[in-house]
Formats: C-alpha cells, sequence, structure tokens
C-alpha cells in the first residue's frame, strides 16, 4: 500500500477509499452528545463532513428528535456561536433507526438507510456488551465487505476479554478495518511528544540506558467522579488510563525510530515496547482511593477499586534494560496535569556541587501535554556570587502563546482519519493484548487500596517505587522521589 504525506507529517494510506457513511450506534447516549456530534461538527466546520449519518439506537425517537439532540449538544460543547453551515451539515445528513439490536430487522432498515452506500464507518458508541451483537448484524447486510469500523476503548476488561473482542472483531471485519480509538493518541501533546523524539537529533546519542536514570509518566486529575461513580466501579485507573493511555506514552518514549512514518511501521515499533516488556508484578503497583469515594452515587460502600495508581515498569530492550519507568494517576489529587519527564544520569563527578545541597539535581527533560503544552530542559549553570557552584535553571518553550491556529480536536482527527482510513493514531489488536499482558496480574490480584486525601499527591506509603523497597515519599526531595508536576504558571520553580 502507497502512502502520501499528510498534514504535521505523518503519513496516511494513499489508497485508501473514503468511507461513504457513517453508522453512529448510541446516538442518544453521552458519548455521541459531548464527544462525538462536537467532532463532526469540527469536521463540517473543516469541509470534511459529506457522507450520510445514520443514527441507531433503542431509543423511540424521531429524525427531528435526533436533529433536536445535535443542536442541543453543540450549544453545551461548543464555544461560541454555531456556524450554520456546519450545523446544517450535520442534521441535513441525519437519518435515524430504531429498534433492539438484537432484532434483525433494524439491520435490514440501516442497509436501507444507507440508501446504496458500501463502505460505511460504523461507530460503536454502546457498552462493549453489545459490540458482538451489532458486529453480527453490520455482516449480515454486508457492511463490512468494504466498510470499517470504529470502537471505543476500554477494549475489553483483562487480557482474556480483550483476545474475545479482537476474535470477534476480526472474524467479521480485517485488521486494518478495525479502529480502535483512544481520544488520547489524537491529542496535539501527545503528537508533540513523537515529533520531539525524532525530530532532535541532539537528544538521539543520550536516548539510553547508559544515559537516562528513570522515566515518569504522570496523570493526574484534581477533580474526583463528577457523577461517574457507577462507571468508575467497573473500571478503576488501571483499566480506565493505565492500560491504554499511559502505556501508549510509554511506548512513544521508549520506542526505535520507523524506517519511516507509515501507520505500519509506527505500529511495528510500538508494539516491539511492548513485548519487550516485563509483565508488572503486585509487589511493584501501589494503589490508593481517597476518602470520600465509597459516598459516591453508584459506589460500593465497601469498594476496593483504586483511584489512584503507581507502579514501576520494565522494558527489556537493549536500549532500555535496567531503566526503571514509573507511572502514575490518580483522581482528587493536588493538581491536574499530565506529564512525562526523562531524568537523565548525574555526571561521573560532580564538580561544582553546592555542598549545603544534599543531592545535586539530574538535568531532565520534561514534556507538559497538561495544562497547556510545553517542553522543558533543566541544565545547571554557575549560580550568582563569589563561590563558584551549579544552580539548576530550567529552559522552557510554551507551546500554547508561540503556536498559531486552533488546536484540532482528538476526536475530530480521529474520526476524520478513520473516515479516510489512516491508521496511524489507533491502537492495533497486537499491541492491546500485550498492553493487557503487562497489566494483567495487577488488574486481577493488586495490592489492597491504601486511603489518601482529597487534594494530595496519593497514599503517604507510595512513591517512590525503588528496586529495593516502597518508601514514603510524597513529592520530589533532594534524595530523588516524583518530580512535582510544573505548571504554566509555575515561574521559577524547577
Amino acid at each position: 500500500m502507497s502512502a502520501r504525506p499528510a498534514p504535521g507529517g505523518l503519513t496516511c494510506a494513499g489508497d485508501a477509499a473514503h468511507s461513504d457513511a457513517i453508522i453512529l450506534f448510541g446516538p442518544t447516549g453521552d458519548l455521541a452528545r459531548k464527544k462525538v456530534f462536537p467532532a463532526l461538527y469540527d469536521l463540517a466546520l473543516a469541509g470534511r463532513l459529506d457522507v450520510p449519518i445514520v443514527g441507531v439506537a433503542s431509543s423511540d425517537w424521531s429524525v427531528d428528535d435526533l436533529r433536536d439532540r445535535v443542536r442541543s449538544s453543540l450549544d453545551e460543547e461548543v464555544d461560541g456561536q454555531l456556524d450554520p453551515a456546519a450545523l446544517g451539515a450535520i442534521v441535513d445528513r441525519l437519518s435515524y433507526v430504531s429498534g433492539d439490536y438484537g432484532d434483525d430487522g433494524i439491520f435490514d432498515r440501516v442497509g436501507e438507510a444507507l440508501d446504496g452506500a458500501e463502505a460505511p464507518l460504523a461507530y460503536l458508541a454502546i457498552p462493549p456488551s453489545m459490540f458482538e451483537t451489532v458486529i453480527l448484524g453490520l455482516a449480515r447486510i454486508g457492511a463490512n465487505d468494504s466498510g470499517r469500523v470504529v470502537v471505543e476503548k476500554p477494549f475489553g476488561r483483562d487480557l482474556a476479554s480483550a483476545q474475545e473482542l479482537n476474535a470477534t472483531l476480526l472474524a467479521h471485519y480485517s485488521d486494518d478495518q478495525v479502529f480502535r480509538i483512544d481520544h488520547f493518541l489524537g491529542k496535539e501533546p501527545t503528537l508533540d511528544l513523537l515529533v520531539f523524539r525524532m525530530a532532535n537529533a541532539m537528544f538521539h546519542p543520550a536516548w539510553d540506558r547508559h544515559h537516562i536514570a528513570s522515566v515518569q509518566i504522570t496523570m493526574a486529575e484534581d477533580f474526583g467522579m463528577e457523577g461517574r461513580g457507577r462507571f468508575y466501579e467497573e473500571v478503576g485507573a488501571t483499566r480506565d488510563v493505565v492500560q491504554n493511555h499511559l502505556l501508549q506514552v510509554l511506548a512513544l518514549v521508549a520506542m526505535e525510530p520507523p524506517i519511516d512514518t507509515s501507520a505500519r511501521e509506527l505500529a511495528e515499533e510500538k508494539l516491539k515496547v511492548m513485548r519487550a516488556m516485563r509483565t508488572v508484578e503486585p509487589a511493584d503497583v501501589v494503589r490508593g482511593q481517597y476518602d470520600g469515594y465509597r459516598d459516591t452515587d453508584g459506589v460500593a460502600p465497601d469498594s476496593e477499586v483504586e483511584t489512584y495508581v503507581a507502579l514501576r515498569a520494565w522494558v527489556d530492550s537493549w536500549r532500555w534494560a535496567g531503566v526503571p519507568f514509573f507511572i502514575r494517576a490518580g483522581k482528587a489529587m493536588e493538581e491536574t496535569a499530565t506529564e512525562v519527564v526523562v531524568e537523565f544520569q548525574n555526571p561521573a563527578r560532580m564538580f561544582y556541587a553546592d555542598p549545603q545541597s544534599l543531592r545535586p539535581h539530574s538535568n531532565h527533560l520534561r514534556f507538559r501535554m497538561k495544562p497547556g503544552e510545553g517542553v522543558s530542559l533543566l541544565v545547571s549553570v554557575k549560580g550568582p556570587g563569589e563561590s563558584i557552584v551549579s544552580q539548576p535553571v530550567d529552559l522552557r518553550y510554551e507551546y500554547d502563546s508561540n503556536r498559531d491556529g486552533p488546536h484540532q480536536d482528538a476526536y475530530a482527527r480521529l474520526i476524520g482519519d478513520a473516515l479516510r482510513g489512516d491508521q496511524t493514531l489507533f491502537a492495533r489488536a497486537d499491541a492491546v493484548e500485550e498492553a493487557w499482558r503487562v497489566v494483567d496480574p495487577m488488574v486481577a490480584e493488586g495490592p489492597p487500596v491504601m486511603p489518601y486525601a482529597p487534594g494530595t499527591w496519593g497514599p503517604e506509603l507510595h512513591e517512590d517505587l525503588r528496586p529495593d523497597q516502597l518508601t514514603a515519599m510524597l513529592n520530589a526531595t533532594p534524595e530523588g522521589g516524583w518530580h512535582r508536576p510544573l505548571l504554566p504558571d509555575d515561574a521559577g520553580r524547577v
């Protein structure tokens, strides 16, 4: 398959046909309201939505009800006044089919609503328990022959269920027809991480176990459940963001440069990272639950679901052997921040170190993905005064204040890619299963959850995850530990 350059330096399949319709299963749900409809609006605003949209749900609605739902969704989710032409590009192309997914008749009506379209993109904004029923129905009307299907994370609940889900999908679609959507992979900061790594030759010689001491990946949120308690009881932090979002970020940090930027080669290099990862041992995991979580609607009074998880992972490749990758994610934390910190080894001898300092800070490279976007490099320079001692200085670049043009919504980017058949930013079946293999034991039998107060950085006994012991290190200290996330307004802090 040939490839052509795409915006941003990525490539997409050059001979893949554009989907000629969208079948949206679950248009009455929250996912469609909050994410899918605004994404379709963005595509329409860019002049990239010119196919019919067939909504399919069990609700006894009319097409006018669905159009009202689209309008109310966009009024709530889109900033500013709606563009009439873009709104019209969606509502004027809508049709609606209602009924039970288990009834063959509903798929006959879907086939009629497609009105001759032969390569539809089916978007499954529905519970995973319904996937098999819908896939079989689509196959019965031949919508899988030249069509595509988009499925939402989580891709299973563990390795066994992920394998079962993939078997169902791949029994009726080839893997290049299946688009496993993880919106984190479509975010601008995630793509920045990929480009920064590959486009700056100065870091290539130092990007290995000889020069890097550790990698820290943090995804912290300062809010709790916000009405999602029932959902969170079914997933927890590991299933919600670690198995998918954060392992994908780890793969971008650790992957080898691909031979080109095609979807296939990027996927191959990320898969190699997943295959090289050890299965995480429960002893290398800390699970926490914030005080008050059990009082949330939909949460069991004796819940053992983690709202916080910290773990140490290892990539046993030639490049990364012996380098720990620390991952933490949590709700109700002190700050909302997502970042990657690559901490370099200290020099062999620490000349000019301040004798009053317990340990000079290592050089580190920090990718801030949220809030805002930025990259910074901590280096040592001479401190002011008569003494010749070093002090750390952070060299920062803030994307938000220097980048022209609006950032494209991740869902809009990914749905647009799926319509074009571009797999670059989507997860592949084998990589999904490898990611589950990495975390499966901690999902099946992780350590007990430990309580932590909202507005902190997690349980008191958690953070350092050193090879010899699990010690109490709430924030970065002179002896080591987690780096406190760097926010855009943290002037002067390193």
